[in-house]
């Protein structure tokens, strides 16, 4: 590091757990966000302002102006343009040295396969299962740590899947393909503008100390988070040996 990085990182590296050599990680390392609005919003924010060298953002949408309301990586000026390149803009205001790369289409198979291969951790910021399921097919097959995320009216879930880890469940094993859950969206239910900026900001924290080798302490959990009463309900999961992405016969 250098004079520069020394200063604008001083706080981390005060830090027993982190000091100068989790800083360098953190500058080594590469995350991949999927999605750049509610959750991908505080994640990127995060990631950029604690000195993630690289980060890759996907997403294929364009700033709304109902987007405001909670997507606070994007501003009145950006309505219109692609979320991506408007995070991107908003990282670079914090800390221009971080590399961010924009992908501004769907994150389908072929392209998830190409970058979380290339990523140190991945952050699954998205709303719809279809998605979620393919980064987890992705992360599973390349044996890469998923972070996700969600929120929707006043609740909120977070949990860390680490394939890497013998026996560690998938997103898959608790959300198995076939049950065929009932999409809720933003957009007909409603989401109270603060949870997906704690859940958000929940996920970087946890990237955070996967990156720099503090591990996350809810791999394996699935943490119920309740905006109402600010209740943090953590849920034991296992593998299921019969999961069709991480099961044994496969």
């Amino acid at each position: 590091m250098d004079d520069a990085q020394l200063l604008r990182y001083s706080r981390h590296i005060l830090l027993n757990e982190l000091g100068v050599e989790g800083q360098e990680a953190l500058l080594a390392s590469h995350a991949l966000v999927i999605g750049a609005g509610g959750l991908g919003s505080p994640v990127a924010l995060y990631l950029g302002s604690a000195g993630v060298g690289h980060i890759t953002l996907v997403d294929h949408d364009t700033v709304d102006q109902t987007n405001l309301q909670r997507q606070i990586a994007h501003n009145l000026a950006r309505v219109g343009h692609p979320k991506a390149e408007s995070a991107r803009e908003a990282i670079a205001a914090i800390n221009p040295d971080v590399r961010v790369t924009t992908v501004t289409r769907r994150a389908d198979a072929e392209l998830l396969d190409e970058l979380v291969s290339q990523a140190d951790v991945v952050l699954d910021c998205t709303d719809n299962f279809a998605t979620r399921h393919a980064i987890n097919r992705a992360c599973v097959a390349h044996r890469k740590p998923l972070v996700s995320g969600a929120a929707i009216r006043m609740d909120g879930q977070l949990s860390v899947f680490d394939a890497r880890t013998p026996g560690s469940p998938c997103y898959a094993c608790v959300f198995p393909e076939e049950a065929g859950v009932e999409e809720a969206l933003c957009a007909t239910m409603g989401v109270f503008a603060p949870l997906v900026g704690v859940v958000g900001t929940m996920q970087a924290s946890e990237a955070l100390k996967v990156l720099t080798g503090l591990g996350s302490r809810i791999t394996g959990q699935l943490l119920m988070i309740d905006g109402r009463d600010l209740a943090f309900t953590p849920i034991a999961l296992r593998q299921n040996p019969q999961c069709t992405v991480c099961g044994q016969p496969h």
